[in-house]
């Protein structure tokens, strides 16, 4: 049985992530959370408590076993990864991060691993609060790539999506659509590129078994235009949207790019991984949303 520790996995696609390595059997769990989240993965999963913005608190973490693989699903800062790479030298054989499509920068079609360099990006210190949310994980991927001792590899994904998205930045357009509010949209034009939790659990997990290491992007297959999606939720809810150009800021769409905004995926596919096409669940998604929404009024 691998040995596996998730930093952060008791929400979204980390719970996702653990109830797909519970599915496949092959690996021994240990999950560390600050413990806040309620969830019962049963008797099979480890439970530890961790505070992730402390290097001794995640020091005595990784000194509880070695590890074969460890995933970091909460790593928002380079003095996060300073910790993690001191904490776990020696201690584990492989080290999963999960980066974001926003290291590339202002939002253009087609980014490729190779637009962000972190194994040359300047290094500087700092936590979470010291940066934006796009440069500290720059600067976590650097931090990794430049000075860890073990194998890593960093996820980069765009927005997630599922029926149990904490954000609900999708479930914001069904629901103004289903209410008859405006949305703002700048460029209802511009495509956007979008993974489902289901997928980037089941990615992370394949990462675990790859040998791959650096950047990979993953992505659903295919991307869609702002208006196309609101069309979907048009057809699927029965009732006419209002798109505005510019709008209040509670109603301007959290998914308001100004030009298109999508990655390629070629490296994973390359290394034998397949992603879902976005139109194979996408549709389906927005049916489900919008029914839990009509439930919840």
């Amino acid at each position: 049985m691998n040995k596996v520790l998730i930093l952060g996995g008791t929400r979204f696609f980390g719970k996702r992530l653990v109830d797909h390595l519970l599915w496949e059997g092959k690996s021994q769990i240990t999950v560390a959370t600050r413990g806040k989240t309620d969830v019962d993965f049963g008797s099979e999963v480890n439970r530890i408590k961790m505070d992730r913005e402390d290097p001794e608190s995640l020091a005595e973490v990784a000194q509880t076993d070695m590890w074969d693989v460890v995933y970091d699903n909460i790593c928002y800062s380079p003095d996060a990864a300073k910790a993690a790479c001191e904490a776990f030298a020696g201690r584990t054989k492989r080290y999963v991060l999960t980066s974001t499509l926003s290291v590339y920068g202002d939002p253009r079609p087609g980014f490729k691993e190779t637009d962000f360099d972190p194994y040359t990006y300047p290094l500087q210190y700092g936590s979470a609060e010291d940066f934006s949310y796009g440069e500290g994980k720059r600067l976590a991927e650097a931090v990794f790539f430049q000075e860890a001792n073990f194998p890593v590899v960093a996820m980069r994904i765009p927005i997630v999506l599922g029926i149990d998205d904490y954000t609900r930045r999708l479930h914001f357009h069904i629901e103004h659509v289903q209410k008859g509010k405006p949305i703002g949209m700048p460029n209802p034009d511009a495509e956007i590129g979008f993974i489902n939790s289901t997928e980037a659990a089941r990615f992370l997990a394949w990462l675990g078994h790859s040998s791959i290491t650096g950047p990979v992007n993953a992505a659903s297959k295919g991307a869609i235009t702002l208006s196309a999606m609101i069309h979907l939720i048009e057809t699927v809810t029965g009732m006419q949207s209002q798109i505005l150009t510019e709008t209040v800021k509670e109603d301007m769409s959290p998914f308001g790019i100004e030009q298109s905004w999508t990655m390629e995926t070629t490296k994973a596919e390359q290394a034998g991984y397949t992603f879902e096409a976005l139109m194979d669940w996408f549709p389906g998604l927005v049916r489900e949303v919008a029914l839990a929404l009509q439930s919840e009024r």
